[in-house]
């Protein structure tokens, strides 16, 4: 387990807005309490409640990754309104304590789903 520091920062903060998650005209996720992780120079990546996502929309595809940084991310794939997409999401069930705050959260890959964002106020 390595720690984020001035050589690899992670912020976590929540997104002040709306983040929806389109796939072939199927909503699989829309929240207004996302969280944006933002990890050294990788671009922002967006974690949505699973209470906020569609699951029957979503199966276990059986991969798994590890993250110095994270942990160990399972993946989830589209299976759902006759459409199938390999490992379109992941979740890190049990992060480690320095990004503890994404845990229950999953994240979507932007080259397979469509994420819009619309700022509060």
């Amino acid at each position: 387990m390595r720690q984020p520091g001035p050589d690899h920062p992670i912020e976590i903060s929540p997104f002040g807005g709306r983040v929806r998650v389109l796939f072939e005209g199927h909503t699989l996720a829309d929240s207004s309490h996302a969280l944006r992780l933002e990890e050294a120079s990788y671009p922002p990546v967006f974690y949505i409640p699973r209470s906020d996502v569609h699951m029957e929309m979503l199966a276990h595809s059986g991969r798994l990754t590890h993250c110095p940084y994270k942990g160990d991310a399972s993946y989830f794939s589209i299976d759902g309104g006759g459409a199938h997409v390999r490992d379109a999401a992941w979740s890190y069930e049990h992060p480690y304590p320095a990004v503890a705050g994404i845990a229950g959260y999953l994240a979507f890959y932007p080259d397979k789903v469509a994420i819009e964002t619309v700022p509060f106020g």
